[in-house]
């Protein structure tokens, strides 16, 4: 039976040549992407900046209330269409999205090594990525094995084959595929397929290719126990991030000893977080997360 581990931990990310958390506080952090410096909202940055003055490239202004969408604000020849980027091997494109983020999550690279240390050498590894966006995770994982992405976005999918092409993968075994990853999951399950590694990153609301609804608490134990059956005493990890929502991790870590108390193993939970350039590097907490791992 999986062992929860009810001390909390951390998943500290650090910036890279591409990236770098330059600043946070009041609300805002300063961030590079590139050679272009971005301001974005931040609840969680409650202290005050260090740096007085934050020359940026673009802000992203939010909206009104708390889900209400926003807009950019641009004082630099930021290019429209976007501008590559890379860590490691993995090349991909940058953008400013209306979502406020840049298309994809820099807090997910300790995420990204974490589950090729899982892997350690294998080659042959089948994992299945859920609502796995524009494929920087995916691309991660494909040196290992065989790799299924899902995400509900026809739009997101088809940047994350741009992304594969970029990073000269994309002759990579990977499924790329536009469905409902709750749907998809459930249908999985019923084929009696098996994967060595599952992650998800799955958002607080939101809506599949055929207008599904997707509310995280009302649904996310169902889609948690069907990737439970995905996973048999041969398998690696499971890896689950939640953003956005008032929730502790020791939450989302019981939901995950309930659904794999079959298996052996030890689930872990605790804060996902990014360490700020410079001499004070202070960690700006971003996520909540539950893990399985053998």
């Amino acid at each position: 039976m999986a062992t929860l581990d009810i001390q909390p931990k951390l998943m500290i990310g650090e910036g890279w040549d591409d990236f770098a958390l330059l600043d946070s506080g009041n609300g805002r952090k300063l961030e590079r992407y590139g050679k272009y410096r971005f301001i974005r909202p931040e609840a969680q940055a409650l202290w005050s900046p260090n740096i007085p003055e934050w020359p940026a490239d673009a802000e992203f202004v939010p909206g009104s209330d708390e889900d209400g969408g926003g807009r950019w604000q641009y004082n630099g020849p930021v290019p429209r269409d976007g501008w590559e980027l890379g860590r490691g091997d993995v090349r991909f494109q940058a953008s400013c999205t209306p979502f406020r983020h840049l298309g994809f999550f820099p807090d997910m690279a300790p995420v990204w090594d974490w589950m090729g240390e899982q892997l350690g050498d294998k080659t042959d590894a089948s994992t299945l990525n859920l609502f796995g966006y524009t494929g920087v995770g995916t691309l991660s994982l494909s040196q290992y094995g065989p790799v299924t992405h899902v995400d509900a976005s026809k739009k997101s999918v088809a940047q994350a084959r741009v992304n594969a092409e970029l990073s000269g993968m994309a002759d990579r075994p990977v499924r790329w595929i536009v469905d409902d990853a709750a749907k998809f999951a459930a249908r999985e399950v019923r084929r009696t397929k098996r994967y060595d590694g599952i992650i998800l990153d799955p958002p607080k609301f939101g809506r599949g290719p055929d207008g599904e609804v997707w509310r995280l608490e009302e649904n996310l134990p169902n889609l948690i126990a069907d990737c439970a059956q995905l996973l048999d005493a041969d398998s690696r990890f499971l890896f689950l991030t939640v953003y956005a929502v008032r929730m502790s991790s020791l939450a989302i870590a019981g939901l995950l000893a309930e659904a794999l108390r079959h298996l052996n193993g030890t689930i872990e939970h605790g804060d996902l977080s990014i360490r700020e350039e410079g001499p004070h590097g202070r960690l700006l907490p971003t996520a909540i997360f539950a893990r399985w791992r053998i």
